[in-house]
């Protein structure tokens, strides 16, 4: 028989709940404090106190910017035929991190063919992109059409295109002396393209606007509108530019000269019309370029001009009033001593009229006009038609020639400044001279920017004195010594002009032939200088070498001006009419 325990005595226990103290509660919410105030400080220290690294990192994932470009000014002529001017090209870039992310140098063969295109080592051409940290590179700037799409076919991963402007010469080496050129990043370096590149460089415009994710344009920040740069037009005919260049091209190669220029000036306006030098270059292409050939020889070279200022000397009498056209001087016995040094003619030609003195190109004629009008008046005849100093005809590199300011003078150094010894003029100086002639005395400056209208002028001679020099001057062509400068169906006045170069300690063998003239002498319109430097063989005189360049550049010119001809005893016209030898 089983016991029962009383109820009284069975012992109850009771089940306690569980219990969080109260350090670790604080230290929990101490820690959640800790933690909201870092993010709170965090927020005011990036939105507050340095804000502009998240800016930079959102405006660079957001903000995009695009250019428009503009092309350099175009150089053109007269007429507007384009001298200059820029056309789109392709250049290759990289971006070595791409190459690098896309596996790019994976490939050889690409990049070997890629290295004969460009005619270039191709460990040289990897060399540019083998530093991954780089974001751009030129590969080959300015590339033609054909290498561009070849480019675009080898599909290398990081290589790119992106379009540039290249200047193009479409006259090439005819116009390169007075255009110029450009360098790589279109900036001029020469020529006019150097003188005027603030003008031809325009501004590009800039648009900065902001894309959202989906590349949607949500904001324009900033918009420029471009600057387009201005055309120049020079006063260049290329017509005229191109026979010039033609003739004197010729004339040097076939005297072996080691130079040659030529000018040609519009007389009514002062324009230059044609300045031209052989050697040239052409600027299109100039992997081979010699420095000697980017000189603008017309306008950096100066000469002893010799016979060609002659003419001047002339003038100078008749300015002074100490000679009259229809005078004669007594030559005789053909020489004469200054200071212990000869003057002297070739032969003894006596008396000579003022105009047989410049038919002949007599030494004693110029050099007893010149003593007797003394170095003042000569100078200042020589300072009027600008030697010694610019033709402010504004071109890059311009040389004042030399003419020397003293204050005692020999006989002989005033004779021999009568003949072209002892100083020294350009080209353009010379053919500025000469423009001054065929205007009857009034001095226009040169220009080689297209002229509207025609300028004032400054009267520097009396137009009777200057007319009457012009008839002299065509006599020297019609019957002198420039019988070579003739050309058919014009009249024409001119001068020849040899010097013998300038050497230590004297005068060497070398001679520089000159010619200069104005045609048609009825109405002037043009005055032409041509120089050959330093001619070969066996004729060296102006007469010979010049003179008949001069004829071809001057007949041709007036022809392409549709200038009337205004001499027709040599030539012989065949008018049509009615009837004719029957059948």
């Amino acid at each position: 028989m089983a016991l029962k325990r009383p109820a009284s005595s069975v012992k109850r226990v009771k089940k306690s709940a569980p219990h969080l103290g109260q350090g670790r509660f604080y230290f929990a919410l101490s820690v959640l404090l800790l933690v909201l105030g870092s993010l709170t400080v965090r927020v005011a220290y990036i939105q507050v106190i340095e804000p502009e690294r998240l800016i930079y990192e959102g405006d660079r994932r957001s903000l995009r910017a695009a250019a428009t470009d503009v092309q350099r000014g175009t150089i053109t002529d007269r007429y507007g035929r384009e001298l200059a001017v820029s056309v789109p090209v392709q250049t290759v870039w990289a971006d070595p991190k791409r190459v690098h992310e896309g596996n790019g140098l994976a490939d050889a063969e690409r990049w070997l063919a890629l290295a004969e295109v460009f005619r270039t080592d191709v460990d040289a051409l990897i060399n540019k992109v083998k530093d991954p940290e780089r974001r751009f590179v030129y590969i080959e700037r300015k590339v033609t059409p054909a290498v561009a799409e070849f480019v675009r076919q080898l599909d290398i991963p990081g290589v790119y295109l992106k379009q540039e402007s290249r200047r193009f010469y479409p006259v090439g080496e005819i116009a390169a002396h007075v255009v110029g050129f450009t360098d790589i990043d279109g900036r001029g370096i020469e020529g006019l393209e150097a003188l005027y590149d603030q003008v031809l460089t325009g501004v590009p415009g800039e648009r900065v606007y902001r894309k959202d994710a989906q590349g949607r344009v949500v904001e324009v920040l900033h918009e420029e509108e471009a600057q387009q740069p201005q055309q120049l037009t020079l006063s260049i005919d290329q017509r005229l530019q191109s026979l010039a260049y033609a003739e004197v091209k010729k004339a040097v190669r076939y005297h072996q000269a080691t130079s040659g220029s030529a000018v040609i000036v519009d007389i009514e306006t002062g324009e230059i019309l044609a300045m031209v030098n052989s050697p040239s270059y052409n600027p299109n292409n100039r992997a081979d370029l010699q420095p000697h050939k980017l000189r603008n020889r017309a306008i950096t070279d100066a000469y002893e001009p010799g016979s060609t200022m002659k003419p001047l000397a002339v003038l100078a009498g008749l300015e002074a009033g100490l000679i009259k056209p229809d005078d004669a001087i007594d030559t005789s016995p053909g020489w004469m001593r200054l200071g212990g040094r000869r003057v002297s003619d070739p032969k003894n030609r006596g008396e000579l009229s003022i105009s047989e003195i410049l038919e002949h190109s007599s030494n004693m004629g110029s050099a007893k006009i010149a003593l007797a009008v003394g170095i003042d008046k000569l100078m200042d005849v020589y300072s009027a038609v600008g030697f010694g100093n610019d033709t402010e005809a504004n071109i890059l590199g311009e040389s004042f020639g030399m003419l020397s300011n003293r204050r005692r003078w020999s006989d002989f150094e005033i004779a021999t400044m009568s003949f072209g010894y002892g100083l020294s003029v350009t080209t353009l100086q010379l053919a500025q001279a000469y423009a001054i002639i065929g205007a009857g005395g009034v001095k226009r400056p040169l220009t080689i920017q297209r002229r509207e209208g025609i300028p004032a002028g400054e009267r520097v001679f009396k137009q009777e004195n200057a007319e009457a020099l012009l008839a002299m001057l065509e006599n020297v062509v019609r019957v002198g010594s420039a019988d070579k400068a003739r050309v058919k169906g014009y009249r024409v006045a001119g001068k020849t002009g040899t010097s013998r170069k300038a050497v230590a300690g004297g005068y060497g063998d070398e001679y520089v032939t000159l010619f200069a003239g104005v045609a048609p002498v009825s109405n002037p319109k043009i005055a032409v200088v041509v120089t050959i430097n330093e001619p070969s063989g066996d004729e060296y005189y102006g007469g010979d070498v010049s003179a008949p360049v001069f004829a071809e550049i001057v007949g041709d010119a007036l022809r392409i001006m549709n200038v009337a001809p205004d001499n027709f005893e040599d030539t012989q016209l065949r008018v049509a009419g009615f009837g004719g030898p029957s059948d």
